[in-house]
């Protein structure tokens, strides 16, 4: 009996993948992948039909109605079929839909869970999503919307959190600082902003939403734009990011 497989490749590096997920890539025979899903990983996949149906912002996608009828017709002529996404299926992943077309036409499937890339970045930063008597909530959140949708109340959402993850959100920072900021927050709040995390090429920056909204960073990978008090620069060795010297208050580290 045919399967279709949703599996989480984890923020970006190979060796954070789960043991259920290498299982399958060895033993699928046929594999969509993710634009974000590091090669390495996509290579694990020794055996298997490997197709490229990545999605990014501002560039050629894959469009999900393809996907949803590419994954029913594999299911159709072979036994494993996964469908290899960033982080974890079901965060911001697009998976229910994809479920949603697989119930539809009878096939059975099963979701693998994979790190999300805030507790990667988290861990890459060791400040911890929480901490006792400062943040007891944690909010992960996207300020983006696809054509033809509702707005969402991410502004709230953020707001009210002690700790907030935007994901998708590195091409409109300025614009969701000046937001919080309008909305009440402070302009003194904290701010880390992680690129490429869990990646040999990962970089740190740390800002208040004041700062950020004078100077949002030029980024070309995916980043995490990380708000509360947890974030707080403590660290003296910072240094300066080079391309905002007339900004003091953003300091960049880079992985170590």
């Amino acid at each position: 009996m045919s399967k279709v497989y949703l599996v989480g490749a984890g923020p970006g590096a190979p060796d954070l993948l789960t043991l259920r997920a290498a299982r399958l890539l060895a033993e699928a025979d046929v594999v969509f992948f993710d634009a974000l899903v590091h090669p390495d990983t996509v290579a694990l996949a020794t055996n298997a039909r490997k197709i490229a149906v990545g999605k990014r912002a501002g560039e050629v996608s894959t469009d999900q109605r393809f996907i949803n009828r590419a994954l029913v017709e594999a299911a159709r002529h072979h036994k494993i079929v996964v469908r290899l996404k960033g982080g974890d299926p079901m965060l911001f992943g697009r998976a229910q839909e994809e479920i949603a077309a697989l119930q539809a036409s009878g096939i059975s499937f099963e979701v693998v869970p994979g790190v999300t890339a805030a507790l990667a970045a988290s861990a890459s930063l060791g400040i911890s999503l929480t901490r006792r008597g400062v943040a007891r909530n944690v909010a992960f959140a996207t300020p983006s919307i696809g054509d033809g949708e509702a707005e969402s109340d991410w502004l709230d959402t953020v707001f009210d959190a002690d700790t907030a993850v935007l994901y998708m959100a590195k091409s409109g920072q300025e614009k969701i600082a000046l937001q919080l900021i309008a909305r009440g927050k402070s302009p003194t709040t904290p701010v880390a902003i992680v690129e490429n995390a869990s990646l040999l090429d990962e970089q740190r920056f740390f800002t208040t939403l004041g700062g950020l909204a004078q100077s949002a960073l030029t980024l070309s990978g995916p980043a995490l734009l990380m708000i509360g008090e947890v974030y707080a620069v403590t660290n003296e060795v910072d240094v300066m990011v080079a391309e905002q010297q007339e900004h003091p208050k953003v300091h960049q580290q880079s992985r170590c």
